[in-house]
């Protein structure tokens, strides 16, 4: 496992120090794994002469709201696991049948929906497709299906509101799920590209991805730039899995993904 964990590392780290070595040794053959003249104008270069202050920001906001979108996730599934109403069963298996759709399949009609609302090449009309996923649904009923009844019922005799049960009771209980949809959201939202690129027009919504390919074809011989720019989005990826690998394993496992 030290072996493979080895191999496979190897591209990384290869891509992490050439974002730190001048073009003309990040060209050369034999390539080097430790950069010899170790500098930082590449990453000078992406932040002051291209425009990835403004897809960073594009992205952070996207993330950020990402996880309002988990929110209402958390409340979808809690409603679903706890709530008995009418027709229940039936949303949620037309939930879960979202899911067999491939999101390529929806991109037209959503884009015809928010055209009609005038809101393509918004920021809105980036995020808002993305505030609710059925799988993130999905993985907070199964694991609110397990939290005990009578902890909520016990909630309520004493005076407790719904909305305080859930934000009190429901969200400390539940944290591994939510670490896990958070990481998962965070990666989506970091990510995001084929949207972002169909809804907007101007480049000043663009997303980091977004911003990524640009500088792969205007800068396509710079490997050293390139690399720079795939080492920032790629590094807090790593630093945020690293943090919360454990809470990934503990929320499949408890929601029954195996």
């Amino acid at each position: 496992m030290i072996i493979g964990g080895i191999l496979v590392s190897i591209p990384f780290i290869w891509m992490i120090t050439s974002a730190f070595k001048p073009e003309s040794e990040a060209l050369r053959i034999p390539p080097t794994i430790l950069p010899e003249n170790p500098t930082l104008d590449n990453f000078k270069h992406l932040f002051t002469e291209l425009n990835f202050l403004v897809y960073l920001r594009n992205t952070l906001i996207i993330v950020a709201f990402s996880f309002v979108g988990l929110l209402f996730n958390g409340m979808a599934g809690y409603g679903f696991a706890k709530f008995a109403f009418k027709g229940r069963e039936k949303i949620f298996y037309l939930v879960l049948a979202t899911m067999m759709i491939p999101g390529q399949v929806t991109m037209i009609p959503v884009y015809l929906l928010l055209n009609g609302m005038g809101l393509t090449n918004t920021l809105p009309g980036i995020i808002l497709p993305g505030l609710v996923a059925a799988f993130s649904i999905f993985l907070f009923r199964q694991f609110m299906g397990t939290i005990p009844t009578d902890l909520i019922e016990a909630a309520r005799l004493d005076g407790a509101g719904e909305f305080y049960i859930f934000f009190r009771l429901i969200i400390p209980i539940a944290k591994p799920i939510f670490a896990v949809q958070g990481i998962l959201a965070f990666i989506g939202a970091w990510n995001s590209f084929l949207w972002p690129l169909i809804i907007a027009n101007d480049e000043s919504l663009y997303t980091l991805s977004v911003g990524l390919s640009l500088l792969q074809g205007q800068y396509g011989n710079n490997f050293a730039l390139q690399m720079a720019g795939a080492a920032f989005m790629v590094i807090p990826i790593i630093i945020i899995f690293a943090f919360f690998q454990k809470y990934i394993v503990e929320g499949f496992t408890m929601s029954g993904i195996k």
